[in-house]
This record gives structure tokens, sequence and C-alpha cells, in this order.
């Protein structure tokens, strides 16, 4: 099946790429969570506006890149989150959630979905994650989950 993505998706294109994968895959994952639309005549016209938009919102050069990464290891974020006795949390710390504690500590604003978590944080203590900034360029940035 022909989809354009409106999203980044790893592994498989940028917002505005049209890509062909199984129908399962779009019909069940893509188009149901915005990631993708169904490639059509009319939504052809569309990609020009999806790219237009991914460039405004993009870090065009590498050079920027490295300064954003910069910027974002230097910052400690620390978050806090209910915890039991045994330190483990109740629920997961999601990418959102790292994303609003970067704002909070004073680093750039960050998409939650170029925030890549290894496995999921569910208990207190330090952990590092993975921030894709530009094809070429990803940033690591410490974590420390305490309790509130």
């Amino acid at each position: 099946m022909k989809i354009i993505l409106t999203h980044e998706v790893s592994g498989l294109g940028t917002a505005g790429d049209v890509v062909d994968v199984k129908d399962g895959y779009a019909r069940n994952y893509l188009v149901p969570r915005g990631l993708a639309i169904r490639w059509t005549k009319g939504g052809e016209k569309d990609v020009e506006q999806i790219r237009r938009g991914r460039r405004i919102r993009e870090i065009a050069t590498i050079e920027q890149a490295n300064e954003v990464k910069a910027r974002l290891e230097g910052v400690k974020v620390r978050l806090k989150t209910r915890a039991g006795d045994a330190g483990r949390l109740f629920g997961s710390v999601t990418p959102a959630d790292i994303a609003s504690a970067i704002k909070d500590a004073g680093g750039p604003d960050v998409d939650k979905r170029r925030i890549e978590v290894q496995s999921p944080i569910k208990t207190l203590g330090a952990h590092q994650v993975s921030v894709r900034l530009h094809a070429e360029v990803a940033a690591k940035v410490g974590v420390e989950v305490i309790a509130a």
C-alpha cells in the first residue's frame, strides 16, 4: 500500500515521503496513529505542504544540530514522579514526560517523537535517553528520576 508519511517514522522515512508498506502495517499502525495518510492523487498535493512544514520545524544543518546537542547535554534533567517504597514507579516515564522535563530544566524545546528510550524507565535513579536532532546527530541526555 502506498502511503504519505505525516511524521518521521524510524526506519521508514520522514514527513512528506511517499513509501510503499505492507497493507496491515499501514492500516493497523501508521494511519490510526496519525503517522501517515493513504496515498491518493489529491493527497499528492499535500506532500509539498507537509515538506514545507517539516523544513520550518526541522533543524536544517549539522552545525545547528551540534549547537542544540551541546545545550542538551549540558542540561541536568530531574523528573519527579510517584514511586513505591522499593523504588519502582507507578507506571513508567514517557518521552512526553522527558520532553517537558528538559524544557523545565532550561533546555531547548524537543519534540517527544525525537526522544528514544531504549527500555522502559520504571525505576528511580539515573537513566540515559537519546534525542535524534538530525539524521547524523543524536544527543545523549541523562535523566534522573526522583520520588515526588
